[in-house]
């Protein structure tokens, strides 16, 4: 559930904070006040697309921010999991900021995430049903997504493992396709490939070996650069000459050991420089071991740097470090599996390509069974919803087309209805109205949030196109999914607002020259005023006033009659 929603610097609105309750809250005004730039400001905190257009003039960023209440579930677990994103006390608090220079900062709870993982976990938060959504109606091609939409939790296991096992099938038939286009050609690749993979396997590289090689190389080839320095340092130190390194510092020790106690700052004194000579005197040890144990192994030698040049040469040819010269192993590797390696010819390749593509098809043929069932589930629940919108005598059904193999699977899908009877079922997008397609997105919608557990839904004039009767089931509807849902509405109709059980009242001024959008919540006697000027226009006669509290009453008692 939206419980806060804070806007700055976005479109007309300089700064906006709003409290949404449970239930149905309903956002009326005049065109242009504003109504829909809210709801783009939810459409962006939950991974809409963002653009500098949105910014208010003279502002260099726009700032949103929303506290979700959710109910966390198995899906909505996995992505907050997935993005390493706590949930503590069942809220979300999302912040997302758009700015000037094109940055786009967005946190979730503190955590920094980017617009697509914004969108991934938006869809389990908020459902907006635009006011133009329900042109997915109108184009078949969409429809087959709206039935997954709806067999999404039996369908998605089987349909990750068919893309994947439909990907598979097109890599093989790409690479048999194209070793029957170029015979030549494929076999010049294939030596090359077997070469290079030969060639890299015997080389068996170890990421971060050349740095250590270097070091090694650097110690063997300076050899007796290193002796000679090891040598002056430890007879400076400890050397059989009078007053050496030690001997100097043990004379400093040994005087100020004289006059330590006279003084805290002698002690310290003496402190430090006995300190120093036993360091040195552990160093000078060391330095004597290390130089009397150093032999210098010239085949040792002769191995690094050919080592060394064969990586470099290796370098050269594949990649500019270790790293990608192993990459590209991996990739070598990978084409020459898809080619069917070294000893696999055109008739095995064929073979592979066969099995894969069996194999997609029982994916898919899975999939068509999983989609068959839905559609009959989905077909009842849409007759049950239709007949509370007035379009009882309607029949809806799914008709499925057989078509190749995509990665969708092998269905095509379309929607039919009849809607009058005695008449055949035609393509819904081409014979139903726009108040007809309203309605019947209406009904998906309620469908699918029930499946989905989504517990914020926002319908942006969704009652366009209808009126009278149809106009007041909407709203009854509406009501109805604000039961169980949180529901935000945009609205003309007067039937819907006055249903709702909270309403704000979205208006347009100019101040210092400045257009600003503000909301207000209303008060009963205000949502008679509102409704009465959604019936009548903007003179408020007493007939419409007395028409907005009888639809008052008559929500009222409605709501009450269904509880």
């Amino acid at each position: 559930m939206l419980q806060e929603l804070s806007i700055q610097n976005f479109a007309i609105i300089p700064k906006l904070n709003i409290s949404f309750e449970p239930g149905m809250t309903v956002l009326t005004g005049e065109t242009g006040a504003g109504k829909s730039i809210i709801i783009d400001a939810v459409g962006l905190l939950t991974g809409g697309r963002g653009s500098q257009d949105y910014i208010r003039q003279g502002a260099d960023k726009s700032v949103l921010q929303g506290l979700i209440d959710v109910e966390p579930n198995e899906a909505l677990q996995s992505v907050l999991e997935s993005l390493g994103i706590p949930l503590e006390d069942n809220q979300l608090l999302i912040h997302r900021e758009l700015h000037r220079n094109g940055r786009n900062v967005i946190r979730v709870n503190n955590v920094l995430v980017n617009a697509t993982a914004l969108k991934s976990l938006g869809r389990h938060l908020v459902d907006i049903h635009g006011q133009n959504e329900h042109q997915a109606l109108m184009q078949p091609e969409q429809h087959l997504g709206l039935l997954d939409e709806f067999a999404q939790k039996k369908l998605q296991p089987v349909q990750a493992a068919y893309q994947n096992a439909f990907k598979k099938y097109q890599q093989l038939n790409d690479a048999y396709h194209k070793r029957q286009a170029d015979e030549q050609a494929w076999a010049q690749r294939l030596d090359m490939l077997s070469f290079q993979s030969n060639e890299l396997n015997e080389a068996n590289l170890v990421v971060g070996e050349e740095e250590e090689l270097e070091t090694e190389y650097q110690e063997l080839s300076n050899f007796q650069d290193v002796l000679t320095a090891l040598s002056k340092a430890y007879e400076a130190l400890e050397g059989e000459w009078e007053n050496n390194g030690l001997e100097t510092v043990g004379t400093a020790v040994s005087e100020l050991e004289d006059i330590e106690e006279l003084a805290p700052r002698y002690t310290k004194l003496t402190e430090a420089v006995r300190g120093a000579y036993y360091e040195l005197q552990e160093a000078a040890s060391e330095i004597l071991n290390v130089r009397d144990n150093l032999a210098f192994d010239e085949e040792r030698l002769r191995y690094v740097d050919d080592r060394l040049n064969l990586i470099r040469s290796l370098e050269k040819k594949y990649g500019a470090t270790i790293t990608d010269v192993l990459k590209h192993q991996q990739q070598v590797d990978e084409e020459l599996m898809q080619m069917g390696g070294n000893e696999e010819n055109a008739a095995a390749l064929a073979d592979q390509l066969d099995a894969a593509k069996q194999t997609a098809q029982q994916l898919a043929q899975q999939m068509h069974d999983i989609r068959s069932d839905a559609a009959v589930v989905l077909t009842d629940q849409i007759h049950e919803q239709l007949k509370d919108l007035y379009m009882d005598k309607a029949i809806f059904s799914v008709k499925f087309m057989k078509q190749k193999l995509s990665l969708t699977g092998q269905d095509g899908v379309e929607f039919y209805i009849q809607t009058n009877l005695g008449e055949s079922a035609k393509p819904l997008a081409k014979i139903a109205s726009g108040g007809e397609l309203s309605r019947m997105m209406l009904a998906m919608k309620t469908i699918f949030s029930r499946e989905q557990g989504i517990t914020s839904i926002i319908f942006d004039e969704v009652d366009t196109g209808v009126s009278g009767r149809v106009a007041q089931a909407i709203a009854e509807k509406i009501a109805v999914i604000g039961r169980y849902s949180q529901v935000l509405t945009i609205t003309h109709l007067p039937q819907v607002a006055a249903i709702a059980d909270h309403h704000f009242f979205i208006e347009k001024q100019v101040i210092d020259k400045r257009t600003e959008t503000s909301v207000r919540q209303l008060a009963k006697d205000q949502r008679i005023d509102e409704l009465a000027r959604m019936l009548s226009g903007n003179e408020l006669t007493t007939a419409a006033k007395e028409n907005a509290r009888d639809l008052l009453k008559r929500a009222h008692t409605h709501k009450n009659s269904v509880e």
